[in-house]
């Protein structure tokens, strides 16, 4: 039997997917419960590429009926639809991944609770964070350096990370997110997620 210590577990994501904010509440108690026990990694996916163009409105609607399903799906999700009525948006989430990366280079304990101010600046506060000065405004919330953060959100050596983690995360075949992948044994398997309950996770993982 493959010891709990010897698995690793990989989370891809992308800080500006919407079923991954929905995902959030049940990820944190999978996470509560296999800490210490199984390692885990995030991995950036990275939804969308840099894009200065405003989103078409075709997009917009769609996205925003995505929105409303997550909150037939996994009941009790919050989105605040402000965003769409008073913000400019852009199919574009990979500075938002950048951001992630540049404030776990600063502190890497820092990195899980960017995340999660990201998630709240977009579906909750009504903030672009495809806007640079949205994810250097919660850089400076979180206790971050912010010339160093700005500097490094546009730095080839950022990107070349977020490029290694998108290859890796599509390597392994996670091309949607969130996903979840065990390795365990030098074996690697995929585990089924459901939403809404986080035990039937758990139990994939600690088989």
């Amino acid at each position: 039997m493959t010891s709990t210590s010897q698995k690793t577990l990989y989370y891809v994501h992308d800080p500006m997917c919407s079923w991954c904010w929905a995902f959030k509440p049940t990820w944190q108690k999978v996470r509560a419960e296999i800490d210490n026990k199984v390692n885990y990694r995030y991995l950036l996916g990275g939804l969308a590429p840099d894009n200065n163009v405003p989103m078409g409105l075709e997009t917009q609607n769609y996205i925003q009926a995505n929105w409303e399903k997550i909150q037939q799906v996994v009941p009790g999700t919050e989105f605040n639809f402000d965003f769409w009525r008073f913000c400019e948006p852009r199919r574009s989430t990979y500075i938002a991944c950048r951001a992630v990366i540049c404030a776990r280079k600063q502190q890497p304990r820092v990195e899980e609770h960017f995340i999660e101010a990201i998630q709240r600046a977009y579906y909750l506060e009504a903030k672009n964070p495809s806007n640079k000065n949205t994810l250097i405004g919660i850089a400076e919330k979180l206790g971050l350096g912010t010339k160093q953060f700005a500097d490094d959100l546009t730095s080839p050596k950022v990107q070349k990370i977020l490029d290694r983690e998108i290859t890796l995360s599509q390597s392994l075949g996670m091309t949607s997110f969130p996903s979840l992948k065990l390795l365990s044994g030098g074996v690697m398997s995929t585990i089924e997620i459901d939403y809404n309950n986080a035990q039937s996770i758990i139990a994939q993982i600690m088989t």
